[in-house]
């Protein structure tokens, strides 16, 4: 047999044994083929400018036949869906302080009145810019309907006039800083938590340290604790960096309470601590332990989260998954109490949500390491 000849030989061997070991290893086989399909059914469906389902309120005081029309024609387009019919325009900062409605079209009085007699009707278009893209879109949408109804309306009579008066809030000048910067601490506390926890403990696995505390008197939930308040002060640093530079760097305003970001942040740390510690005790090396970080976590925060893409573009199936993502959580108390003001009375939802998570994932973390040790 020739040198040529014998290498060939030993690298079909080496071809055949990879490809029967990937056969045997299951795991890795299901991640090879499913995961490129996965990502991009969920890349495809979050990374979309296509703003659908928009929260909108409407303030009709008197009713009439023009106010019934045009809300007909908000209710019939895809891009809207009215959440409430409201008398009064202070009625209105609710919802918006909730997140409940992202616009509102405010009627005049005696609208249809006015356009009969020829004279200016006026409805507001008032808007919440927090998210500057979104708003942005939205806005123009509500025009659209706005402009042919006005336009319809207007073959019958050159003097019918309808007048827009466009407003926006919590991002007046509609920065896109201050959209990405309270985002971007969720993300920043994701790696930190997360990441960081879920590829050390692994790593103390590997070495066997872990082992060693795993038989020591020490019981599983205190090994938990010790090693969940290191990363815990260390994320608390980093919010506390991160909110200094965003003010500092950003110009990102501040209006609530600092204190509350800071209790909603470590809450958010406790979270995805807890989530990095049940991966690490799931897997049984840095690069699995890595990799499902960051599938279980990165991923999720980056496109499910509301922190890029408005969650309003993504279809039912995936606005559903991103319930179960707390990143989704804390972007939402994040961007309320730094643009908008709102206090523990309007956040408690998501405050409570963050800690049944952290609950329930510090349980499971407990157990995980109770098994292991058993």
């Amino acid at each position: 047999m020739t040198p040529l000849t014998s290498r060939s030989s030993a690298l079909l061997g080496l071809l055949r044994k990879e490809t029967f070991h990937i056969l045997r290893d299951r795991r890795t086989l299901i991640v090879i083929t499913l995961m490129p399909v996965i990502q991009v059914i969920i890349f495809g469906y979050a990374i979309r400018t296509d703003v659908e389902n928009v929260r909108l309120a409407i303030v009709d005081p008197s009713p009439d036949y023009a106010t019934l029309a045009l809300r007909a024609r908000f209710g019939a387009t895809s891009a809207f869906r009215i959440v409430g019919v409201l008398p009064r325009a202070a009625d209105v900062d609710g919802l918006f302080q909730q997140g409940l409605a992202q616009e509102a079209i405010v009627f005049e009085p005696d609208f249809a009145m006015r356009l009969g007699q020829g004279l200016p009707a006026r409805v507001q278009i008032i808007t919440d810019a927090t998210e500057p893209n979104t708003g942005s879109t939205v806005q123009a949408y509500a025009l659209q309907v706005i402009q042919g109804y006005e336009r319809e309306i207007r073959a019958g009579s050159d003097a019918v006039r309808i007048v827009p008066d466009v407003r926006t809030r919590f991002n007046p000048t509609r920065e896109s800083s201050n959209l990405f910067v309270p985002g971007l601490m969720a993300f920043v506390l994701t790696i930190i938590s997360s990441l960081m926890t879920a590829i050390s403990l692994t790593r103390e696995k590997e070495t066997g340290t872990l082992e060693t505390l795993l038989v020591s008197p020490l019981r599983p939930w205190q090994i938990v604790v010790g090693k969940v308040a290191p990363y815990l002060l260390i994320g608390f640093v980093s919010v506390i960096g991160v909110i200094i530079e965003a003010r500092i760097v950003f110009n990102v305003p501040l209006v609530g309470s600092v204190l509350l970001l800071l209790a909603e942040g470590v809450l958010f740390i406790l979270v995805s601590l807890s989530l990095g510690i049940l991966i690490s005790a799931r897997t049984s090396s840095q690069r699995v332990a890595m990799f499902g970080a960051l599938v279980g976590t990165m991923l999720p925060t980056m496109l499910l989260s509301g922190f890029i893409f408005p969650l309003e573009s993504l279809p039912w199936p995936l606005r559903a998954v991103s319930i179960i993502v707390p990143a989704r959580w804390f972007v939402t108390v994040a961007r309320s109490i730094m643009l908008k003001g709102v206090g523990l009375g309007y956040l408690w939802r998501e405050t409570v949500v963050l800690l049944a998570m952290a609950m329930a994932l510090l349980t499971l973390s407990t157990r995980s390491f109770k098994a292991r040790l058993e």
